[in-house]
């Protein structure tokens, strides 16, 4: 699958001296959906605005289909929407006149056909003609989305779409999401959800500090940053680890019923069998095993504390 937008040693330094970006390179595949996680001021927002031209690099280069955003600023902008974090819309227009606004913005000729079809795709053909004023906060977060689509757009940068959004129209944005992918759309989402990241999206970036910590496949971000836990339960409680077991680094609850040991998933020397067998060998009397699997979030988590 071949780049539509290639990021090479980007950075961003404000006139304070704040370094919002450092050396950032990031290749992001034509139809993929990618989600940046990071925390607020990582650099999220940052990078999507600078990707967009709206934010000047300090260094670096950014090429959108092979034109850089500097030198082909029009042709660039022409294949990106953006849904911005803030509900920036006139209060007093109809749905219908400020979508179709948009598109006129970017050159694209009148197409009543195409808004039309965009705004029931977006559950929005009955408030066509109402006011934005007197939609609701979901609402008013799928006219942005028409907007930034009003102009056909290749690539699709989603700044915090559900941002204060509730679970079920939260699921309904993930369904137009998986939508606009089928139809070819690259979709770049940040987003402060874990599960939204691991519910759509097919590749995962962290970001914080300015840096981009880690790209990968859902999939090989569990396997190569994940980690399994063996918990043991207990039938009796334990006033303490047998001292057999002290080498490994296993850890008893509070409360003495479970003894959980901790391996990395990546490390072929995990003493799982010996840990099984000293304790089946001690006086301790087994209930139940089980292993839990760190999730994204926990593997989030990690990375963010080691920045």
């Amino acid at each position: 699958m071949s780049s539509i937008v290639s990021i090479k040693d980007l950075s961003k330094t404000y006139n304070s001296g704040f370094e919002a970006l450092k050396n950032i390179n990031l290749d992001i595949k034509k139809g993929e959906i990618l989600a940046l996680l990071g925390p607020n001021g990582a650099g999220k927002t940052t990078l999507i605005s600078t990707i967009c031209g709206i934010v000047s690099p300090t260094s670096g280069t950014v090429t959108v289909d092979g034109s850089d955003i500097i030198t082909d600023f029009r042709k660039t902008r022409q294949m990106i929407g953006l849904v911005p974090q803030e509900l920036t819309l006139g209060a007093f227009e109809q749905v219908f006149q400020t979508v179709s606004f948009s598109r006129g913005l970017f050159g694209c000729k009148q197409d009543d056909d195409y808004i039309n079809q965009l705004l029931k795709d977006l559950s929005l053909d009955d408030k066509k003609d109402i006011e934005v004023r007197a939609l609701s906060g979901g609402m008013k977060r799928r006219v942005l989305i028409a907007k930034a689509l009003s102009h056909e757009p290749q690539i699709l940068f989603l700044d915090e779409p559900t941002a204060g959004v509730d679970v079920e129209l939260r699921k309904d944005m993930w369904k137009i999401v998986r939508q606009l992918q089928d139809k070819g759309v690259t979709i770049i989402l940040t987003t402060h959800y874990i599960e939204e990241a691991e519910e759509i999206a097919e590749r995962v970036g962290v970001i914080n500090n300015g840096e981009l910590l880690v790209v990968e496949k859902k999939e090989l971000l569990m396997e190569n940053f994940g980690k399994k836990q063996l918990v043991i339960e207990l039938r009796e409680a334990a006033k303490e680890i047998p001292h057999t077991l002290h080498k490994h680094n296993v850890e008893l609850t509070d409360d003495g019923l479970n003894i959980s040991y901790t391996y990395d998933t990546t490390n072929e020397g995990s003493n799982i069998q010996e840990v099984l067998k000293e304790v089946s060998d001690s006086e301790l009397l087994l209930k139940d095993i089980k292993i839990n699997q760190s999730s994204l979030e926990d593997i989030f988590v990690d990375l963010v504390k080691l920045k």
